[in-house]
């Protein structure tokens, strides 16, 4: 989850009365903290209960490398293992903010606090942790990556050094295009968002912004410079590709609902199987009704569903939606929840639409059991675009606008769609991969699969929420609405992700390919 600062003079002599921060998972993160030069402010709740701002306020990061993505090739029998070492770079990420956050005053007095007593013991424990992680790997005959020692060190910023936006430095990312078929990575960058706009406001509720604090209701985001008026942004999808005789033109749609029973948690069985809390952020769940870190393969087929087919048991997962009004929602003294920075009223969609398309150059094979997919990313903060795959637009807008960079503010009677178009090319062995990634892959601009990948169908999802329009006033906006995310990634939208387990009986994957491939439009 890379990050962008801006310079200002000190390195760490951070001086700080109050901070709030969080972690990254796959021992990666920022840990970033709002501080303010008063003394009279109440410790109670770091995220955004009832505090008493200075006049003053900085905001500190602590940038560690996302171990997790440059472990590409993994020992399928050292994974699980090298997945809880990575929960334990995290932990170690969380227990160093809670010392910047317990030691206000020895850090006002100490320049050099932050460096000895927190970055150095933090890079210590992280090497430890390294050093785990490349036995568990050769335990099992697998060969580490051998810069793995230089990700141990994790770097301090002081509050006018950070950006609070990508780390390409801004710019509108208005990327669309990638619907149904042709990674566009992001998209073109149109500018407009100044490198985040960090000082561009936030909604000042129990932590908003002041003296450049990164604004929203706890302290991280989103700011002004994350919203953008739809009916003036530049029209940005591009064409699909042409479909040639030989494509796959049906659809098979999947009705599972939109989680108005409440099926939440923050867990993430596939990047952190075993571990509570893995995702530290709270999911919608539909389809299968019993997904949590500690499912697996052997229980997923007993999980009963919310989706209309009962032979469709996948699971659809993605990060809720909440509107930061000054409410708090039932999880704000949680993990995940308003513990980690995600505060606010929790949105349930008023639609949800899953539907599996087809290849538009050739016929599709049925999608393996097991097959877990990550769209997305929800470190673009730190790693970068490069993976980015946010879709946000408005009804009315969807074929003309789609933003990663930025949330919509759609037109009065319009409403803010977010949707998704997974992976679609599939390496015909693995269900998963140790990166969770290389195992699936985007279709070419054409809409080919390259490096003898095969089609699958594309899952694509669309969500569409009622959302009020936020407003920006002097540079603040108000009641702003954002995607839960690992806090340190400040809100952006651009760090919107999905997740999807395929889990069917009954021949369903069968169906679903030959639906597809035979031109019908099945549900």
């Amino acid at each position: 989850m890379g990050r962008n600062t801006r310079k200002r003079r000190s390195p760490l002599a951070i001086k700080v009365t109050a901070a709030s921060a969080a972690l990254a998972l796959g021992g990666g993160g920022l840990i970033w903290a709002n501080f303010y030069a008063s003394a009279h402010e109440s410790n109670n709740d770091a995220w955004g209960g009832n505090r008493t701002k200075a006049a003053a306020a900085q905001v500190a990061t602590i940038s560690c490398p996302d171990v997790g993505q440059k472990l590409t090739n993994v020992p399928d029998k050292a994974r699980t293992d090298v997945a809880g070492e990575l929960s334990n770079l995290d932990r170690q990420i969380t227990e160093a903010y809670q010392r910047l956050a317990t030691t206000r005053d020895a850090q006002t007095r100490d320049a050099n606090f932050v460096q000895n007593s927190i970055l150095q013991p933090l890079k210590d424990r992280r090497q430890n942790i390294l050093d785990r992680i490349k036995l568990e790997i050769t335990r099992v005959g697998g060969t580490a990556p051998g810069d793995l020692d230089t990700l141990a060190n994790c770097t301090g910023t002081a509050a006018d050094q950070t950006n609070a936006g990508g780390q390409n430095g801004g710019g509108q990312q208005q990327g669309g295009g990638q619907q149904q078929g042709g990674q566009n990575n992001g998209g073109q960058q149109g500018g407009g968002q100044q490198q985040g706009g960090q000082n561009n406001g936030g909604q000042q509720q129990g932590g908003g912004q002041q003296g450049g604090a990164i604004g929203g209701q706890a302290g991280n985001g989103p700011v002004a410079a994350d919203f953008v008026d739809i009916t003036k942004a530049q029209a940005n999808v591009k064409a699909k590709p042409r479909k040639s005789g030989n494509a796959s033109r049906g659809t098979f749609t999947t009705r599972c609902g939109v989680n108005t029973n409440k099926n939440h948690n923050t867990d993430n069985v596939i990047v952190a199987p075993g571990v509570k809390n893995g995702a530290h952020h709270l999911h919608d769940y539909v389809g299968n009704q019993k997904i949590d870190a500690f499912a697996s393969n052997d229980t997923f087929l007993q999980g009963g569903s919310s989706c209309q087919n009962k032979s469709d048991l996948s699971s659809y997962y993605w990060p809720v939606v909440r509107v930061q009004d000054g409410s708090q929602d039932f999880d704000q003294n949680n993990d995940g929840g308003g513990k980690e920075g995600n505060v606010g009223k929790i949105l349930t969609p008023v639609q949800a639409q899953i539907k599996y398309v087809g290849s538009p150059t050739g016929k599709v094979v049925a999608m393996p059991q097991f097959l877990r997919i990550i769209t997305g990313d929800a470190k673009t903060t730190t790693n970068g675009l490069a993976n980015a795959n946010a879709h946000w637009s408005c009804t009315g807008f969807e074929n003309k606008v789609q933003l990663t960079e930025q949330y919509p503010i759609c037109p009065q009677g319009s409403k803010v769609v977010r949707s998704f178009a997974f992976q679609s090319c599939w390496d015909g062995q693995n269900a998963d991969s140790a990166n969770h990634r290389t195992h699936v892959a985007f279709a070419d601009a054409n809409g080919n699969c390259q490096n003898g990948f095969k089609a699958i169908p594309q899952l694509t999802m669309r969500l569409v929420y009622d959302i009020a329009p936020p407003t920006i006033e002097n540079g603040q906006v108000k009641n702003a609405y954002a995607v839960d995310g690992f806090p340190e990634q400040l809100h952006k939208p651009s760090t919107d992700h999905d997740d999807f387990i395929a889990i069917t009986k009954n021949g369903l994957a069968n169906k679903i390919a030959n639906c597809v491939n035979r031109g019908q439009n099945c549900s």
